[in-house]
């Protein structure tokens, strides 16, 4: 995606505050291991730059790399949180899917009418 997209250009101050925040909790958990963000960069397999635009909560960011990140800091269940799904809803798409219905098979040892040839 390019840098000057406009869905990162109209950004809503809300989305900005939660990323902002995001990186805070990541930045933090990588101190806590004692590593420097060039470090977790080279673990990710990224330059420096992205990993700190990730902690900065920019949001043109990969969201594998992000991903892999939270792996690193032992956090990926948390990404499991995000838009959580209800039982109800759950319910609702299980109702509305288009279930494929299986060709009838004969039983075996039976033959069928195309079959038969005498």
């Amino acid at each position: 995606m390019p840098k000057n997209s406009q869905a990162l250009a109209t950004l809503a101050p809300e989305t900005a505050a939660s990323l902002l925040r995001l990186g805070e909790r990541m930045r933090a958990h990588r101190m806590r291991l004692g590593w420097t963000a060039t470090e977790m960069a080279e673990r990710l397999f990224c330059a420096p730059a992205t990993y700190r635009a990730i902690e900065a909560g920019k949001p043109g960011s990969s969201v594998g790399i992000l991903a892999n990140a939270l792996w690193l800091l032992g956090q990926l269940d948390s990404i499991d949180q995000l838009a959580p799904v209800t039982a109800e809803l759950t319910a609702s798409l299980v109702r509305n899917r288009r279930m494929r219905r299986r060709r009838a098979v004969a039983p075996a040892g039976t033959i069928a009418e195309d079959e038969r040839d005498f």
